[in-house]
């Protein structure tokens, strides 16, 4: 059975880049709702007691008619389990160093060209959806975006970064406006916890 994690922090720790009342929304209702649609959906099958990533990996493993609920909803339950571990408190000049740093240089040529790539990824998404930093089975980096709540674990990949665009995540405090939350969003990054990713 799959559980629903605890936030690392308190609701309103990522103020004012990510109030208090979106992160008691996020999490509390629309994570733990993916958490139990997917729960419900894995319900009498042998991947109920299996982590999210194993059930993933293994898709189209499951009977047909749980791949689109666990694919939504267990897809919802990883991308948010990550995204609330690579946040923190926010920082003023958030910027990574040592491993993480020369791993996106090497990549991207600088961290500014990664940042650049990513948030025109994420806000270019159409519609609900994420923005990818990821490392492919050769250990290589690449930037995509996915809709909807695909993981990229579906692929193969092992997500690193990601940006949630769904609206949830930043109506509230940003309204409309997709890239003011994507640029904000950078001060609360985690750097040591991308870098146990990487």
């Amino acid at each position: 059975m799959l559980d629903l994690p605890n936030l690392p922090y308190a609701y309103d720790a990522l103020e004012p880049v990510i109030s208090k009342k979106i992160m008691e929304l996020h999490h509390d209702k629309h994570h733990a709702a993916y958490v139990a649609k997917a729960n419900a959906a894995l319900e009498g099958t042998e991947w109920a007691d299996k982590s999210i990533e194993e059930i993933l990996k293994n898709l189209s493993k499951l009977p047909k008619d749980k791949q689109t609920a666990v694919r939504n909803n267990g897809g919802g339950h990883a991308n948010h389990s990550l995204f609330w571990k690579i946040m923190r408190t926010p920082q003023e000049d958030n910027k990574p160093s040592g491993a993480v740093r020369s791993k996106l240089e090497e990549t991207f040529g600088s961290f500014e060209k990664f940042k650049t790539q990513l948030s025109e990824t994420a806000t270019g998404q159409f519609g609900s959806g994420w923005g990818w930093l990821v490392k492919k089975v050769d250990g290589d980096l690449t930037i995509y975006s996915l809709p909807n709540q695909d993981s990229p674990i579906l692929t193969g990949d092992m997500p690193i970064v990601g940006i949630d665009v769904w609206e949830h995540a930043y109506y509230l405090d940003y309204l409309n406006d997709r890239a003011a939350y994507i640029e904000k969003w950078w001060h609360v990054v985690n750097w040591d916890e991308v870098e146990k990713r990487l």
